[in-house]
Order: structure tokens, then C-alpha cells, then sequence
């Protein structure tokens, strides 16, 4: 029985074309601006940016229906005649929360580099050049399209780490490419067998791919290759150990696009590509997915524990809350797929947040090394109060978004209808232990820095509190942590027609 997947499209102006091209086609002209204008090139980028966050915000207010679980505003012009390949965008239930996400934190991240004045154009464009690519892979519909989006990601993250980094910026700049680029290859390879297999012209587009079956054998190889790809942008242990390197030496403002935006592509890569082309291999491997997420989320968070570096710690914290991704992928019921795009944004949110905090801190103390801080609360105590009211929210405090979307994974495991009684006790058993670690490290962490008289003895530091720009950026970042920790409907009515549809037409056969 072949699956059937409609397509609901309407005559409108190409308001995606442009959502996508926008920024890099903006940013191509910072170089144009003058060089020592810092302050001009800040204020040019940051305009872009809320200038596409206002244009998104109003296409999908005026033109996407969420009640509706089809591809909508959907746009195919023959962009290369050769490969067949379409200039193929669109976008559904799935993909409309991680867009709006990334325009809403890469607008606070530009304004969060406001710092950086060493070569500001190219940071800049950098900046401007990985939100087209962002954009572009939420709403692509054409496989090959998918991937270039994928690859244009590699070389501004590359570029940000490696040029504005920390002492070891060479090294983790390296890593991340030689991580990234390697899980490409594989994604490149299922991209071609998938679009070339028992056809004699290419055949890329999603809405083809998705109505076509294939061998077991073939299907499962496929699966392979695309899950190794998008594990590694995850990450998913063992491939894991580019992301506490790469966060180590960026610049706080490339970890919060890290954390709130990069892993998210793999998250969101494992449920568009893997579970809607491959159902029956992704049947096959579900349990292992259940098995490796919940032995994610110990392994990390007891690795978080160990860490004396900040941003390492709040590295592996970001590892262990990719494992609750994973069961919810893994129980294949729309209750844990609901948790799961309710932790890809919780999360986005959330783990941006962290890091820009760890940032701002290092900025005023110039200590990285938990061990060495402490009393800082005293000094700084509206960043006290930011830095206590994220890890609430990170470790899944009633009220906050974190915890309806871990309660929302435990949930659609428990109701799975998939798994043995006894599996499904011992995966929650675990992640309840899990759970149990996150508030561990995460108390550690708030008792080392802000508490205690350790950095009373120093002197030569910067005891200034969070200024205006930051509290802006971090209440903006609040608001809706709190606003989906009270009312998680208001993403969840989103997806939850397109999740549906996903296992109507995938698994419930």
C-alpha cells in the first residue's frame, strides 16, 4: 500500500524564496559598508534580522493554516536543468516552530555579538550567512536542495570558531569540521542512492521520495547512512565529543546559534528523513534509539557533573537533554513526537540562554574554572537571578518549558503500544535517574559560582551586573520559556496534525 501525501498550496508572492535569501543577499553587502564602521555594521545586521523575523512572522500569521497537517506555501521553480534539481521550498507543522526559532534567536544573538569588533564584516555576513542556511534546510522539499542547505552551515561555523575562538580555537574549529564533514558524506551518499534508486532520471523531490518503497535490505543500509549524518549534528553518543570542544573556545555568541539552532537540524533531520522515508527500518531500530537516548542522558549528565570548565559543563548538559529527543523518536507514538519538537524548542531556548550567560560572566571575571569562582552573587545578582532561573528551566522545573516537554516524552513512551511492559519500566526507570542527576550538576554549578567568598580575595575584576542590552536579551529569552512552561498548546496545536499524519500514513499500517 503506497503512502499518500497531499500537497496544499495557494497563489502567494514567494515569500519563502525571499524569507531564505534575505539574509546572505543582505549580508553580501556589509562589505560594502565602511570598515571601521563598527557600529554601523552592527546595527545593519541586526536590522536584517528583525526585519526577517517581522517577514516570517507575518507570512506564517496570514498564510499557514495549523489545523491543516499538508505542505503549504509551497514554492518549485527549475533552478539547475542537469540534476533536475528544484528550487523546491514548503513548510508544515514540523518545520514552522524550529524556522520561527532560529529568526528569533539569531535576531538576539546578533544583538548579543555586539561586543566583537575584530573583523565585524565577516563575522557579520558569517552570522547572516548560516540564518539563509538555517531557514532554507526547515523548509526545503528537495533532497539535494536539503543537503546544500546542510553544507552551508559547515564553513561559517568553521570560520566563527576559528577566527574569534579562545587558546584552543584551532584544534575544536578542526574537529567540528572533520566531525561535521565526515556525517555529510554520508548524507550526500543517502541523498544520491535514495534519489537515484529504480529511476532513470533523478528523482529528488520530497513529495516522490515519500510514496516510494524499497527493499529491506536497501531501506535499512539508507537509514544507516542519513542516521549517522544528523547523529552527529545531534549529537548522539559516541559522536558527541566535537560538541563540549567546539563549545569550549567559541565565542558565546556561536554557542548560542551552536545550541539553540545546530543540534536542532539533527533532531529535526532524524524525524523529516529517517522516520517519514523509512519506516520500516526506523521500526527496526527504534528500541536501539530508546536504549542509546536513555544511556545519553545518564552518561552525560554524570560527565556534566565532572567538568570544572562552564561552558563544557553546560555542553554536556545540552548531550544529555539530546537523549530525550531521541525516546521520543524512538516510541514512535505522536505524544513523544509532540515531546520531542516541544524539547527541540524548550531546549533552543533554554540552552542559547546558558551559554550566553557563561559568556557575559567570563566577560566580567575572566575565569572559566568553576573551582575558581565563587561569591559571585552578591556582586552580580541580577545575573545571579538570570543564571538560577534558566537552570530552573533547564532541569525541568514545573512552570518552565522544560518540563512539559521531558513529561510529554515520558508520556508518549509509556503509551507506546510498540514495546514490552518491562522495556518500557526500565527506559523510564533511567531517564527518571537522569532527571534526578540534572538538578545535581546543575545546583553544583549555581553553588560553585555564586556562592562563598573565593572571588572577594581577588582583585582587577569587573563586578559590573548585567546592563540593559543583556537583561533585554535575557527577558526576551524568558518570556517565552515561561509562556510555553504555562501554555505548551500554543506550540503543540503547531505539529500535532503533522506528527499525526506521520504515523497514519508511516506505521499505523
Amino acid at each position: 500500500m503506497n503512502q499518500v501525501y497531499l500537497v496544499f498550496t495557494t497563489n502567494h508572492f514567494p515569500c519563502l524564496t525571499i524569507i531564505v535569501v534575505l539574509p546572505i543577499i543582505a549580508g553580501s553587502l556589509i562589505f560594502f559598508l565602511p570598515h571601521k564602521g563598527n557600529r554601523i555594521i552592527r546595527l545593519y545586521t541586526i536590522c536584517i534580522c528583525i526585519l526577517e523575523l517581522l517577514l516570517t512572522t507575518y507570512a506564517f500569521s496570514y498564510h499557514f493554516q495549523s489545523d491543516y497537517p499538508l505542505i503549504q506555501l509551497v514554492e518549485d521553480y527549475k533552478w539547475i536543468h542537469f540534476l533536475d534539481l528544484h528550487w523546491r521550498l514548503g513548510i508544515d507543522g514540523l518545520s514552522i516552530g524550529p524556522i520561527l526559532l532560529t529568526g528569533f534567536i539569531t535576531t538576539l544573538t546578533t544583538l548579543a555579538a555586539w561586543p566583537i569588533t575584530r573583523d565585524s564584516q565577516l563575522f557579520h555576513f558569517m552570522m547572516l550567512a548560516m540564518y539563509s542556511g538555517q531557514i532554507g534546510l526547515f523548509s526545503s522539499r528537495n533532497l539535494l536542495l536539503f543537503f546544500l542547505m546542510w553544507e552551508l552551515e559547515l564553513i561559517p561555523v568553521y570560520l566563527l570558531v576559528f577566527l574569534w575562538g579562545g587558546k584552543k580555537r584551532l584544534y575544536s574549529a578542526t574537529k567540528f569540521i572533520l566531525y561535521t564533514a565526515g556525517g555529510s558524506i554520508f548524507l550526500l551518499m543517502g541523498v544520491l542512492g535514495i534519489g537515484l534508486y529504480s529511476s532513470t532520471e533523478p528523482a529528488l523531490n520530497f513529495e516522490i521520495l515519500v510514496n516510494r518503497s524499497y527493499p529491506v535490505a536497501l531501506e535499512i543500509i539508507l537509514y544507516i547512512g542519513f542516521f549517522i549524518a544528523f547523529a552527529v549534528k545531534l549529537p548522539m553518543i559516541p559522536l558527541h565529543t566535537w560538541l563540549p570542544d567546539t563549545h569550549g573556545e567559541a565565542h558565546y555568541s556561536t554557542c548560542m546559534l551552536l545550541a539553540g539552532i545546530l543540534l536542532k537540524m539533527g533532531a529535526y533531520g532524524l524525524v523529516r528523513m529517517n522516520m517519514e522515508l523509512f519506516p520500516h527500518a526506523h521500526s527496526i531500530f527504534s528500541p536501539w534509539l530508546l536504549i542509546v537516548g536513555a544511556i545519553q542522558i545518564i552518561y552525560a549528565a554524570l560527565t556534566s557533573l565532572g567538568q570544572r570548565n562552564l561552558k563544557k559543563r553546560i555542553a554536556y548538559s545540552s548531550v544529555s537533554h539530546m537523549g530525550f529527543i531521541l525516546i521520543g523518536i524512538g516510541s514512535i507514538t505522536d505524544m513523544g513526537l509532540n515531546g520531542v519538537l516541544l524539547q527541540i524548542i524548550s531546549h533552543g531556548f533554554i540552552g542559547a540562554a546558558l551559554f550566553f550567560l557563561a559568556g557575559i560572566t567570563y566577560d566580567r571575571i575572566r575565569l572559566v574554572y568553576l573551582d575558581e569562582m565563587g561569591g559571585i552573587a552578591i556582586r552580580m545578582p541580577k545575573l545571579f537571578t538570570m543564571f538560577n532561573s534558566f537552570s530552573m528551566a533547564s532541569l525541568a522545573l514545573p512552570g518552565l518549558s522544560g518540563f512539559f516537554a521531558e513529561f510529554i516524552v515520558f508520556f508518549g513512551l509509556i503509551t507506546s503500544s510498540k514495546y514490552l511492559l518491562i522495556t518500557k519500566f526500565l527506559i523510564t526507570l533511567v531517564m527518571a535517574i537522569g532527571i534526578i542527576l540534572t538538578p545535581i550538576y546543575l545546583l553544583a554549578m549555581l553553588r560553585q559560582m555564586f556562592y562563598g567568598y573565593k572571588i572577594f580575595s581577588i582583585s582587577n575584576y569587573s563586578f559590573l551586573d548585567s546592563g540593559p542590552r543583556e537583561l533585554f536579551i535575557l527577558i526576551c529569552i524568558f518570556l517565552p520559556v515561561l509562556g510555553i512552561g504555562m501554555y505548551p498548546d500554543f506550540v503543540l496545536s503547531l505539529s500535532v496534525q503533522k506528527l499525526e499524519l506521520i504515523l497514519s500514513n508511516s506505521f499505523d499500517k
